[in-house]
């Protein structure tokens, strides 16, 4: 028996206007996701976490069996296992994230910067990607920060695009840090670290934000009418844990596919296996090519594949919702495709979909919900399939969520 996790990545939305009050995913032809939807078991998964809106790496521990609120640490700890850096047990992991500020009242790229002395009163979140900053520029942003500010005690790691780490080492992990997606046109006066370190925490940013003002790589930037990287935004911290394994619990072989440094994280602190992957890049179809592949060679290997795959982060910025439209056409027909017709080639296999919104608070108090769908080789009918796999499907829709902890004893059910 082959297993398979299809964690669809940031498809799931809300009703928009601009697509007659339809979602994304119910506007885009998606026959693969509805192929399965109609042999399936298909409905709405809670979290059981205390944090309101989750992201999409919350999303994951839970669908892998882990109550968030026991092991979830913080994404800092998660990407930093991605990446296969090693962290000790009284070392605190932050994000880093490159992100572009600006006085208030400030308007284009020239006087993004202007009058600001300090970060606190006056200074606005222009923009939590920077831009989207491409992982060349941002690495030389950061190893201009690492030489003046790293130390024994303080320790920067190159990440890819905007998304870094910094991890302080032995030290304090209660500080209270927002994550800089939420403060887009906001005042980010009320958003800065407080609580226990929070004070080296800030100064860490104010000390950052000089370096990187006046660094040649955001003149050039701004001479292009790009957005600089200005600041460092420090959050999502904390310090890794141990989890059981768990090929142990269900006496199965299992890897993780994904390209993401998080959900690959994720997978690793499971005690599974990761895939090798080719460096991404380019538009979506390069994006999806080398996962699936992945995905495809370790289903001949392993009993159990967990899969992340999801729509890049200039697609989930995007503000013409048709890029999202078509981002999940294309999902659908190579990602979900070519997954079904893999399967197809082994004797017997069970299949879960879990389809999420990705970005976290993205939607303010109106998140969207996590769909999923339960399916195996025999392609039984069952009461709760539906017609399409999107979220307004009235069986779908009309169903009370499942708690996704409980989805991995379903998935394996001689498991524990």
């Amino acid at each position: 028996m082959k297993y398979l996790i299809l964690h669809a990545d940031g498809m799931a939305d809300i009703p928009c206007p601009e697509l007659g009050g339809k979602t994304p995913l119910e506007a885009a032809a998606t026959p693969h996701l509805d192929r399965i939807a109609q042999s399936s078991e298909v409905g709405l998964l809670s979290l059981p976490s205390e944090s309101g809106p989750a992201g999409s790496d919350v999303t994951s521990v839970a669908v892998l069996g882990y109550d968030p609120k026991k092991y979830y640490p913080g994404p800092g700890p998660l990407e930093a296992a991605g990446l296969g850096i090693t962290v000790g047990e009284q070392d605190v992991v932050f994000r880093c994230t490159m992100v572009t500020v600006r006085g208030e009242g400030a308007s284009g790229s020239k006087d993004i910067v202007t009058e600001i002395k300090k970060l606190g009163a006056h200074v606005v979140m222009e923009d939590a990607t920077a831009g989207l900053i491409n992982t060349e520029q941002a690495r030389e942003l950061l190893e201009a920060v690492n030489e003046q500010l790293g130390s024994e005690t303080i320790q920067f790691y190159p990440g890819f695009g905007h998304r870094h780490l910094m991890v302080w080492v032995g030290g304090k992990s209660r500080a209270t840090c927002l994550d800089p997606q939420q403060l887009v046109g906001r005042s980010i006066a009320e958003a800065l670290p407080t609580g226990d370190g929070a004070d080296v925490l800030r100064k860490i940013m104010d000390a950052a934000f000089f370096i990187l003002r006046d660094h040649p790589v955001n003149e050039e930037r701004q001479q292009e009418g790009l957005k600089p990287a200005n600041c460092l935004w420090l959050w999502g911290q904390g310090r890794a844990s141990l989890w059981p394994p768990l090929p142990e619990r269900y006496q199965i072989t299992g890897v993780v596919v994904s390209s993401s440094d998080v959900h690959r994280g994720v997978g690793l602190c499971a005690g599974l296996e990761a895939a090798e992957l080719p460096i991404g890049g380019g538009d979506e179809s390069e994006e999806f090519a080398g996962p699936v592949e992945a995905a495809v060679r370790e289903l001949t290997k392993k009993e159990f594949v967990y899969l992340h795959a999801g729509l890049s982060d200039d697609v989930l910025h995007a503000t013409d919702v048709q890029d999202k439209v078509r981002a999940i056409e294309q999902f659908d027909a190579q990602v979900v495709g070519p997954i079904l017709t893999a399967l197809a080639t082994h004797s017997s296999y069970r299949l879960l979909v879990v389809c999420d919104p990705g970005l976290a608070n993205s939607h303010g108090s109106k998140a969207p919900p996590i769909l999923y769908a339960l399916c195996d080789s025999a392609g039984q009918s069952h009461s709760g399939a539906a017609k399409r796999f999107h979220e307004q499907e009235e069986n779908i829709a009309g169903t009370a969520p499942r708690d996704a902890t409980k989805l991995m004893t379903r998935l394996f059910p001689r498991g524990a």
